[in-house]
């Protein structure tokens, strides 16, 4: 089970860090992900991390503002958000997958948190 938090209401310029706890699962072995669905649009992805965490990688649209890690012995995974920008508003949605491995489409990962809004106004 995943359960993100963390979202809120930010002018564009600040900086945000989303939460997502693990529960169920033995965490450090499962690769997870970042995915965010802005209003009609399709979910996209937006960072993914190995089991490890030794490994990252970063959606063009968030590359050099956004960082992804995890913390294994808290069985939590987070995004750093900075330099946010008004296009950055969707829900964000934490994923993982039962396989270590990094994946970036949405249909290599087998669990999903519920969400957590994030609003940029301008």
């Amino acid at each position: 089970q995943l359960q993100a938090s963390g979202g809120g209401l930010v002018q564009a310029g600040d900086s945000l860090t989303l939460s997502c706890a693990a529960s169920g699962c033995t965490f450090s072995g499962y690769g997870l992900g970042w995915f965010r669905q802005a209003p009609g649009k399709e979910r996209e992805f937006v960072a993914g991390i190995s089991g490890s965490g030794y490994i990252t990688y970063l959606g063009d649209s968030v590359k050099g503002r956004f960082a992804i890690s995890r913390d294994n012995a808290k069985n939590t995974l987070y995004l750093q958000m900075n330099s946010l920008i008004p296009e950055d508003t969707a829900v964000y949605y934490c994923a993982g997958r039962s396989a270590g491995e990094l994946r970036v489409r949405r249909k290599d990962y087998d669990y999903w948190g519920q969400g957590t809004l994030v609003t940029v106004s301008s």
